[in-house]
């Protein structure tokens, strides 16, 4: 059984998604938990809903990752409510549709803010605490868009791209002070955040772009987020201890056998 007892984590797009399923996987796995996300209400009832079945401290907060003063404020909070994280997990994002001829440079800016300069900024209020407190362990929220390529999405591939290459140089330069740095890279995994980019991109014909996304993966469906949940409790626990630097592809077969 893996085990977080002991883990004081921090999520961020803990409300939602692949956000909360690794909350509740991490509370579940015996870990302090907190839920970050835009949305604070949002966070605090998920925290009450996941502290609601018995596991340990669940806390939820309010922060804007791309905003530096938010971020050191909501981890202070953090630290100051159930001591310093020993686990951060970066899923807080955004997704957007547009090869380069159709990306505005606000588009393109509202991406990085979120996706790079969000996992950027938590990584590093998140650091010096952790080193200070003798390791722990960063994971991110990449895509096979950072290594595939996908059919417009060149500004989310750029961004995915960036947390891929954040999170080799962190695992290698903080290697020696105790600091596993991994991320996981998902094909399409189908959320309520799926759903809403389907509506919102594709009105009318929201199930057949579903059918689309799912036929792509050739085991026939896309990842759920519970899947997603369980390689991150893996990678975040101590019987990882061995794993850092690393890029976990889990694609349904999408980068290496369609």
């Amino acid at each position: 059984m893996l085990s977080l007892i002991g883990k004081r984590a921090i999520v961020t797009g803990g409300a939602s998604g692949i956000g909360l399923a690794i909350s509740r996987a991490f509370a579940a796995a015996g870990a302090d938990v907190a839920l970050v996300d835009l949305n604070a209400e949002k966070a605090e009832e998920a925290a009450a809903a996941i502290a609601g079945t018995g596991a340990n401290s669940v806390f939820g907060f309010g922060c804007d990752v791309s905003d530096a003063a938010s971020v050191e404020q909501c981890l202070a909070a953090v630290h100051a409510r159930m001591g310093v994280a020993n686990v951060v997990v970066n899923c807080a994002g955004i997704a957007h549709v547009g090869s380069l001829a159709t990306t505005e440079p606000g588009d393109f800016e509202r991406l990085f803010a979120v996706n790079v300069r969000g996992t950027y900024l938590v990584m590093r209020a998140a650091l010096g605490p952790m080193v200070e407190a003798g390791g722990g362990v960063i994971l991110n929220m990449a895509s096979i868009a950072a290594t595939s390529g996908l059919a417009d999405r060149f500004a989310y591939s750029m961004t995915k791209g960036a947390v891929r290459s954040m999170t080799l140089s962190v695992a290698k330069d903080y290697v020696a002070q105790g600091i596993r740095c991994n991320c996981i890279s998902p094909a399409r995994v189908r959320t309520a955040f799926v759903d809403g980019f389907l509506a919102k991109n594709y009105p009318g014909r929201e199930e057949e772009k579903a059918k689309e996304l799912a036929a792509s993966q050739p085991v026939g469906r896309m990842g759920t987020p519970e899947e997603i949940a369980t390689l991150a409790l893996y990678l975040c626990s101590d019987e990882a201890s061995f794993v850092t630097g690393s890029d976990y592809v889990i694609d349904g077969g999408f980068l290496n056998i369609r």
